[in-house]
């Protein structure tokens, strides 16, 4: 069974759509008009091996905080509905990602329950003109709409870029570990019988 999803979210502020494919192979097809982010999103299908295509355009004139939160709802609608019900995978995922001198650790669960603990004392506001305080946003909208629980620490660094590409490496490979089919795993992984 095809565990795909396309999702499209329309507002006077941004217009989002975003195709998801559980089961790919990495591909990203990304265009927010936000480079770094971009750049994230790329990173994210990558390491969860998921197939990501995000075509976002919003009111980048005024912040980048509509567009960032809008691809979190988005993407985490899909996941929702790419997911169904949740038969068979493992359910919880978590990684420690080194990043050079950063070290980043991502925990999540995919019982239902939307929750976000995001842990991070970066040094620097910005990597370029992208506020780094938006992956918090990105993350809060996520786990809402897909209905996840998702703690996200930066245990160490100093380097913004480092840190951030450690904390969306970690979040993409917990992930792929909570998606993944469990062989042993026949039913709903849950004593309440539904996720």
């Amino acid at each position: 069974m095809a565990r795909k999803a396309e999702q499209r979210r329309t507002t006077r502020e941004t217009d989002v759509r975003v195709v998801l494919n559980l089961d790919g192979t990495g591909v990203a097809e990304i265009a927010t008009g936000i480079g770094f982010f971009d750049h994230m999103l790329e990173l994210f299908a990558r390491h969860a091996l998921v197939d990501l295509t995000v075509q976002a355009k919003g009111d980048l004139n005024v912040d980048y905080h509509h567009t960032v939160e809008d691809i979190g709802l988005v993407l985490g609608a899909c996941i929702r509905e790419a997911l169904g019900d949740r038969r068979g995978i493992r359910r919880y995922g978590f990684f420690l990602l080194p990043m050079d001198e950063a070290l980043c650790e991502a925990a999540l669960d995919l019982g239902g329950r939307p929750f976000l603990v995001f842990a991070s004392a970066m040094k620097h506001a910005f990597v370029r003109d992208f506020e780094v305080k938006l992956l918090e946003e990105f993350f809060r909208a996520l786990a809402v709409e897909a209905k996840m629980n998702i703690h996200l620490r930066q245990v160490y660094g100093d380097e913004a870029h480092h840190v951030c590409e450690g904390i969306f490496k970690g979040f993409a490979r917990a992930f792929r570990m909570a998606v993944e089919p469990d062989p042993r795993e026949t039913g709903i992984p849950s004593s309440k019988g539904v996720l």
